[in-house]
């Protein structure tokens, strides 16, 4: 044995005690790359955890061992074995999945920390885990061919109606579609189909979405800093940083923002109340209209055949010499404007028809063959519950747009108190741990935003005018309900004057007509006199159209008003709240 072999193996037996205690051995000793998710070194004791491990090595130098170049490794496992502390072999040897070095091993030390990156690299999966659940991207593309298809294809036949009127209205029906329709059916048929309850339906889904959205608490956030480091020791260069930061809401702003966005989710769901309110008085105006328009067809046509007659016989006497051609000349203008008024009750039909079309939500084409039931007027029970004060004052309180502007207003208060609160700043707790070459460094820091240069008091300012300006809205809503209260109580005890004067007209007109009638019988009168009392009877019956016509527009603006109706089923207006099409 040389001196030189008995030297190296006393350095290696050296080495060796000095990675038993953890010493580390320079930089130069080991020269590799590792690629892995966990990597720990003491020393010349490599133990790599990972499912795969792709070692490059392009020189393994163990002191005096020679040196192997140009190795290159996967393997789930990198440990070297050794009962003792003697150098047996500098040779490299591959058994399965294993990568062995009989040779110089020391002692294997399980205890040693794991490599912070693996804590790091274990964070982020779970993270990427953790986005699995979250929600996807559904395309939805408008086709306005699609839509327009649908719009066109609306009916009153259709069977999906069926089902929702027997359920809104509590009717049954045997045959479909049905014979007639009144104004209760007409109006849950305006339910189903208008769209501007689709878009305040729409207009409550995202008010409630904005509940979700108040109700969330802000998500920490989580700092990951890779570092790297150039020792002047034998230390690791890795400096990796990884902090959270844990946002907390103080003063109870989560239950302010809460409350503000309960507030106008309820105003929106009101504002579907009054918006069922304004279909169906546009449903009922037309409904009104058509009839009045069809009913005045009827009489003026009666009109003109009389005055036709009237004329047809004053003609006869202008050709036998009884009369002058000038003497017929107010009788041809009355005739003429009876045909121009018939042609214009013709387009108002026509008009009517299509105003309430538009109503219900249908096309016009959809309500060629259908037969509208007789509307009559209210009872005097009715008529007079609905001029009652209760009715006015209950009206003043719990109109659909009165709550919804409450609700606003509210809204508004719960605004205020949340900027108030956003004078008390939020407190962030933001732990983090470093791995510091070698060295685990833990700290928590608490971050508070100071209230120095400012105490948000320019929200604080606006949130109060937004609240006084809610409470003006109000006011402003609530004085001009209780002015078109009053002007329709006017308008229906003028009306309702109207007519009654008119039916004392209209009976002494049948009392004349029934007087001349015996008159012609008994000789003591001729056909031209009964013609003319039978016309002005006709024109009276016209004006006595015109005022029943009006007594309903009152009546149906009066409901509309005060929002209440005795005939109307609740569950009709409690269905808007809900796409009936789903």
């Amino acid at each position: 044995m040389d001196c030189r072999g008995a030297s190296r193996r006393n350095q290696n037996r050296v080495i060796a005690r000095q990675t038993h205690n953890r010493y580390r051995p320079p930089a130069d000793l080991l020269n590799m790359k590792v690629q892995g998710s966990s990597f720990r070194a003491r020393g010349l004791a490599l133990n790599v955890e990972c499912s795969m491990l792709n070692v490059e090595c392009s020189m393994f130098r163990l002191h005096c061992a020679a040196a192997v170049p140009g190795l290159k490794h996967f393997c789930s496992n990198f440990s070297a074995q050794d009962p003792g502390f003697g150098v047996q072999d500098s040779r490299f040897k591959v058994q399965g999945s294993r990568f062995e070095l009989n040779g110089f091993v020391p002692r294997p030390l399980s205890h040693s920390p794991v490599y912070p990156l693996s804590r790091s690299l274990l964070l982020l999966a779970s993270t990427a885990l953790l986005l699995c659940g979250c929600a996807r991207y559904q395309s939805r593309p408008l086709s306005p061919t699609a839509t327009a298809t649908q719009l066109e294809s609306r009916s009153l036949t259709n069977l999906a109606l069926k089902p929702v009127l027997q359920a809104t209205l509590h009717k049954s029906f045997t045959a479909w579609p049905p014979e007639s329709w009144d104004l209760d059916m007409l109006t849950a048929a305006a339910f189903y189909y208008q769209p501007t309850l689709e878009v305040v339906r729409a207009q409550w889904d995202v008010a409630r979405g904005g509940e979700v959205t108040a109700a969330q608490r802000p998500n920490p956030t989580l700092t990951v800093a890779p570092g790297y480091a150039y020792p002047t020791t034998a230390a690791t260069p890795w400096t990796p940083l990884v902090m959270l930061d844990v946002p907390l809401e103080t003063a109870g702003k989560r239950r302010y923002r809460r409350a503000q966005a309960a507030h106008l989710s309820d105003a929106a769901r009101l504002n579907i109340l009054s918006a069922a309110w304004q279909v169906r008085d546009h449903v009922v105006t037309s409904v009104i209209d058509y009839e009045a328009t069809q009913k005045r067809q009827a009489l003026l046509q009666r009109q003109i055949a009389l005055q036709e007659d009237l004329l047809h016989r004053l003609d006869q006497q202008i050709q036998a010499g009884a009369l002058a051609p000038s003497d017929t000349l107010s009788f041809r203008i009355a005739l003429d404007k009876a045909r121009l008024d018939l042609a214009d009750a013709q387009r108002q039909s026509a008009e009517t028809r299509a105003r309430m079309a538009e109503a219900i939500g249908i096309p016009t084409d959809a309500l060629q063959h259908v037969k509208l039931a007789p509307a009559n007027l209210p009872n005097e029970a009715t008529i007079s519950a609905l001029t009652s004060a209760e009715f006015r004052r209950m009206a003043l309180l719990s109109r659909a747009d009165i709550l919804s502007s409450l609700s606003e207003y509210a809204a508004s208060e719960s605004a205020l108190q949340l900027e108030i609160a956003k004078q008390y700043p939020d407190v962030h707790l933001q732990p983090q741990y470093q791995y510091d070459q070698g060295d685990s460094k833990w700290s928590v820091g608490v971050v508070v935003d100071l209230p120095v240069l400012n105490q948000n008091e320019g929200p604080i300012a606006e949130a109060k005018a937004r609240r006084a300006q809610a409470a003006a809205k109000f006011n402003a809503l609530q004085a001009g309900v209780l002015a078109e209260i009053d002007r329709a109580v006017a308008v229906f005890h003028a009306t309702q004057k109207t007519l009654s004067d008119l039916h004392a007209l209209a009976d002494s007109q049948a009392k004349r007509v029934a007087s001349t009638e015996a008159m012609v019988k008994e000789g003591a009168s001729d056909q031209l006199d009964l013609l003319n009392v039978q016309i002005e009877a006709a024109s009276t019956e016209l004006l006595q159209l015109d005022a029943r016509i009006k007594l309903q527009q009152a009546i149906a603006a009066l409901e509309n008003t005060l929002q209440h109706d005795l005939n109307f089923p609740d569950t009709l207006f409690q269905s808007t709240q809900t796409d009936l099409k789903k």
